[in-house]
């Protein structure tokens, strides 16, 4: 301090009562510690050792300090429950110059391990929740919601991808007459006799990247792109079959409840996803279809038995999966969602009934769907 042989005035507080003890601090005569000499009659001085004196980080300024004593306690920081308020200036500046344990962080062994096992435990726990506990109930509720409450779940979310993806147009949906028309007939001639568990809404988005998607409650979208890409109507037929497969074993609804369902709970970790978003999240994973191989697997021999039973060629959806190979099947079959196209391809060729030569439209019809957006 200014003199090692003075004393400095402080203000002492045992941590036990709120009473306000005033004090005077020196060094001791060995200089390995500060003695705590009390004014009230009686009281007996204290040591704090030099080493084990510790300043408050939060409550430390540069004209005064709040000191503690570090020792083995029950808390999480070791510290003594005792605090030394020392104001005067010079006293303050000798602390901060010559004590270089003063702002160190002292934490009680075996807490970073603690602390570890902690996060492991939590992380553990999230993942269990993501990808064991939350597919389950997905699956659950996938099979036993009611239709009709399955069909207003999925018009909403395909309210929302409209609203996401429309870009400023009033609606993304291709209303041409005779278009839709056509694509009716497509869709009925692929249903005549199935079971299907719902009256399947099926239009055109005008969006040129060549995809279609299902919403829940058999609500199908064909983008245009999709359309211009097609070599044939069989072509779009078979891509059609196949979506009604996914709409008949309900997977739109497990991936939405799913998507859904991971956002919530990474809103609660991270704290930045809410209502509404939740719906564009699961419009973003519809768009881009990520089921299961085992779903998209399911999917494809749905469609080959929808295509063989309206006597439809399924060949041309084979072509369909030889000419995307080129685009997906760079990527290991075991890292990815799909199936590789190839595989797929080879699987509707070697079960397909139906004669090469049968269409699914006729030209003027199969002209208005590829005008339909026009």
């Amino acid at each position: 301090m200014r003199d090692p042989d003075g004393q400095i005035a402080a203000t002492f507080y045992d941590g036990v009562t709120a009473a306000r003890h005033p004090v005077r601090i020196a060094p001791t005569s060995d200089r390995l510690g500060l003695a705590i000499l009390f004014e009230e009659p009686g009281r007996a001085s204290v040591v704090w050792p030099f080493d084990r004196i510790r300043a408050l980080a939060d409550q430390a300024h540069r004209e005064s300090l709040v000191l503690t004593l570090h020792t083995d306690s029950e808390d999480e920081t070791p510290r003594d429950p005792a605090r030394l308020v020392v104001a005067d200036a010079d006293a303050v500046a000798w602390f901060r110059r010559t004590r270089p344990s003063l702002f160190q962080r002292d934490v009680r062994p075996g807490n970073l391990r603690r602390v570890a096992i902690w996060l492991a435990a939590a992380a553990a726990a999230v993942l269990l929740m993501l990808y064991v506990i939350l597919p389950g109930l997905a699956d659950y509720l996938a099979d036993h919601i009611p239709p009709e409450r399955e069909i207003a779940f999925g018009r909403a979310v395909m309210t929302q991808v409209e609203y996401l993806f429309a870009d400023g147009a009033v609606s993304l949906v291709c209303t041409d007459e005779k278009g839709q028309a056509a694509l009716d007939l497509m869709t009925e001639r692929l249903t005549a006799g199935q079971d299907i568990p719902y009256t399947l809404d099926v239009r055109v988005f005008d969006l040129a990247m060549p995809n279609a998607f299902t919403a829940p409650g058999g609500q199908i979208v064909i983008f245009r792109g999709l359309l211009d890409e097609a070599e044939n109507a069989e072509e779009v037929a078979g891509v059609l079959a196949h979506e009604i497969g996914h709409a008949v074993h309900r997977d739109p609804t497990r991936l939405t409840l799913r998507a859904a369902g991971s956002a919530g709970i990474l809103s609660v970790v991270l704290g930045d996803i809410s209502g509404g978003t939740l719906l564009g999240v699961a419009g973003e994973h519809l768009m881009q279809a990520s089921y299961t191989r085992e779903a998209e697997t399911a999917a494809d021999a749905y469609a080959l038995m929808l295509l063989n039973d309206s006597g439809i060629p399924a060949g041309p959806l084979a072509d369909f999966f030889d000419r995307i190979a080129v685009l997906t099947d760079g990527m290991p079959e075991y890292l990815s969602s799909h199936p590789l196209s190839a595989g797929r391809a080879e699987a509707i060729r070697s079960g397909a009934w139906a004669e090469a030569d049968a269409h699914v439209l006729g030209a003027e019809d199969w002209k208005s769907l590829r005008d339909i957006c026009d």
